[in-house]
């Protein structure tokens, strides 16, 4: 791997890499501290101990003790960890990479995410600063907590900060993630919305009357002509913004310190900064926070800048409806009523 610059902006990239045979495992440690040693990472004679690091749906993720540092090892693999039957591209690894190289000169970006230590192309491997002790926002969905005001705040300036990094138009294609995209495009804009998208049982299994609310969606065709088109925008923008992709509470941390952290862009992409507010925004209203707090966070958001409001509103209402009727459930209890409120909310933002 090298690096060189292209617009202002380093690059990571790949030449022709040799894919590798290592496997991330939690069961084969002895494999791991092989590998280690070969990156540098760890004494032949040492020992290691793994474990488990969160619960991430995409890639396998192990958070590795050696005698002299804590480390997290993330290996993206040609499926959704999660969901293995998915396939999904190992080019994500790359991407992430390409994203921290991208933020490494902002210091206040770079200090509230892991620093990359190593990437192995060939084995879609990244060793990662480990930032424990922290948790997941993830509790919020369980209404175990709610973000404050001075907390949202944080986390509005840190998606200014980030979409005012500078890509230069030579950069973006670079940038451009296009198999995450139709991936995520397909999750987000498409399969839901799909009469034959076969996800009828799974909705059954998880909200009876679920399928029911799906189907009234599905036959709105201005509601469904409306996320088509917002799925074709977010294909194929390639705008000035760079964007995390994946901005909720699964992609933050809170410290011991109180300090929030982000993590996980694999999914990064320049785009419309609109996406990345909508996305949080349809979180926000999920993990049931109140009315004021969702509009206190597009406020905080977009303060200073020329966002869209009714993009950001279009953009947050696809996500409240594919995480209520598509693959990606969140872990959290409603009942049919609230569902269906909440799927009253995504019409009511998408068609505006």
């Amino acid at each position: 791997m090298r690096l060189f610059e292209l617009g202002i902006v380093k690059i990571f990239t790949v030449i022709s890499p040799k894919k590798s045979q290592f496997r991330l495992s939690l069961e084969e440690a002895s494999s791991l501290q092989d590998y280690l040693v070969r990156r540098g990472f760890s004494e032949a004679s040492g020992t290691v101990t793994v474990e488990t690091a969160g619960e991430g749906n995409m890639n396998c993720v192990l958070r590795v003790r050696t005698a002299k540092r804590s480390l997290i090892v993330k290996q993206a693999r040609p499926w959704v960890e999660k969901y293995p039957s998915i396939a999904a591209p190992v080019e994500r690894a790359a991407a992430e990479a390409r994203f921290y190289e991208a933020v490494a000169g902002d210091h206040e970006l770079s200090a509230v995410m892991p620093k990359v230590l190593d990437f192995d192309a060939g084995a879609a491997v990244l060793i990662l600063e480990d930032l424990s002790p922290a948790e997941p926002l993830m509790d919020c969905y369980a209404g175990k907590f709610a973000l404050t005001e001075d907390q949202l705040n944080v986390l509005a300036g840190f998606l200014r900060r980030l979409h005012g990094v500078k890509i230069s138009a030579a950069a973006r294609p670079a940038f451009r993630n296009a198999a995450m995209r139709k991936l995520n495009h397909e999750h987000i804009f498409d399969l839901p919305l799909r009469k034959d998208g076969g996800l009828g049982e799974m909705r059954e299994g998880i909200t009876p009357g679920l399928e029911a609310l799906a189907e009234g969606l599905r036959e709105d065709a201005a509601y469904v002509g409306a996320v088509r088109e917002l799925g074709k925008r977010y294909l194929k923008d390639d705008g000035g913004s760079l964007l995390h992709g994946d901005f909720f509470p699964g992609s933050l941390l809170l410290r011991d310190s109180g300090q929030l952290c982000v993590i996980d862009p694999e999914f990064s992409f320049c785009g419309d900064p609109e996406f990345d507010i909508g996305v949080f925004q349809a979180h926000l209203l999920l993990s049931g926070h109140t009315e004021e707090m969702v509009e206190f966070w597009m406020e905080a958001a977009l303060d200073g800048t020329e966002g869209d409001r009714h993009l950001v509103r279009q953009y947050a209402g696809v996500e409240v409806m594919r995480r209520l009727i598509g693959v990606a459930q969140l872990p959290m209890e409603r009942t049919p009523a609230e569902k269906r409120l909440l799927l009253e909310r995504s019409r009511e933002w998408v068609l505006g």
